[in-house]
């Protein structure tokens, strides 16, 4: 391949292909919009079948389509109030004014509601994270390696055998998930394990679902950290090593990571769960933090338009709010932002 290269440099005119760039002069050439370009990324580097159909959908237009919509409401009123200031001596009539601001209010709950999709396309985007926490030597590393089905943690009957984070990466019915086992959460002086009870305490408090461990010859009891665990709407008591006992009436799900007794009813949990955080619906959703910063930017300008008074004022809060969207699809766009979104292409593409 080298030396293809090296031949083909010699050339003259030809060289090699800049990351994204044919992308780029897709988008350049209006052939594409930058949300397209994006989920051209995504589809790039994807690895289970939902993100590749959403990857799709965005990819065919799907987001510039709702954003050029609500973009164009607003370059219509913004167009609408404008008139009236280049011809002072007509005078905007109140009801017209009335439309147009309970037309920014109707937009304004829509943006609204497409931001508040619980994080769904990042989930999508980045895994579902479920995090096993408890006390040591409960199971969380048997519990790992059972749903992954393979030997991705080291399992001990010492307690503090896992120090750090462990991630494994699945794929539960098209969806990507990333379980990850933690530390035993326990009082300890040892500077190490105390840093991988931080981060055990870190990862709780970031995943979508929490899965707490407790060992089933204690039940119904719990330690103060177990307690602790279960505060989080999103955590699922779970009673290990199920088959050492017979009363199995405590509240949660009595299972054996060792045997995978009643571990099947776990797995139906966690895909049901997947599938209400991620599942696909009519709604589009948010794949990146930049929509997200320019819709508020967009959603803040709309605000202070329903509180200026002055018609020329309400007109610039306008102009800024569709700014805001034109940045997402690249209709107002700079070249830092296509150098930032083009550098994880790859080599032409």
């Amino acid at each position: 391949i080298e030396k293809i290269l090296s031949v083909l440099s010699e050339i003259k005119g030809c060289r090699m292909a800049e990351r994204g760039e044919f992308t780029r002069r897709a988008v350049y050439h209006n052939k594409m919009d930058l949300t397209s370009a994006e989920g051209l990324i995504d589809l790039i580097s994807s690895d289970t079948q939902q993100q590749r159909q959403w990857a799709l959908r965005q990819m065919g237009g799907e987001l510039q389509r709702l954003y050029d919509s609500w973009r164009q409401i607003l370059v219509h009123n913004r167009a609408y109030l404008e008139a009236f200031i280049d011809f002072p001596e007509e005078e905007i009539p109140p009801q017209k004014m009335n439309e147009i601001e309970q037309e920014i209010q109707d937009l304004i709950f829509k943006i609204q509601k497409h931001l508040d999709d619980k994080n769904r396309g990042q989930a999508l985007k980045n895994g579902f994270q479920i995090a096993i926490v408890g006390a040591p030597n409960v199971g969380k590393s048997s519990l790992l390696n059972y749903l992954s089905q393979k030997d991705a943690a080291i399992v001990s009957d010492t307690a503090g055998t896992t120090r750090d984070v462990v991630e494994v990466h699945m794929d539960i019915d098209g969806y990507p998930v990333v379980v990850s086992d933690t530390a035993g959460l326990h009082e300890t002086a040892e500077e190490i394990e105390q840093e991988g009870i931080r981060r055990a305490l870190v990862k709780a408090k970031e995943a979508d679902l929490l899965l707490v461990l407790a060992d089933a010859k204690n039940a119904p009891s719990l330690d103060e950290a177990t307690k602790d665990m279960l505060k989080y709407e999103n955590a699922l008591l779970i009673w290990n090593k199920s088959d050492l006992v017979e009363n199995k009436n405590a509240e949660g799900l009595f299972i054996c990571a060792k045997t995978g007794q009643g571990v099947d009813v776990l797995q139906e949990t966690i895909s049901q769960k997947v599938k209400d955080k991620m599942s696909a619906n009519d709604t589009p959703m948010i794949t990146r933090v930049r929509y997200k910063v320019a819709l508020n930017d967009c959603i803040n300008a709309l605000k202070r338009f329903l509180k200026v008074q002055e018609i020329e004022l309400k007109a610039e809060e306008l102009r800024t709010a569709s700014t805001a969207l034109g940045k997402i699809t690249g209709v107002v766009s700079t070249e830092e932002l296509l150098d930032v979104i083009f550098s994880s292409f790859c080599i032409g593409k």
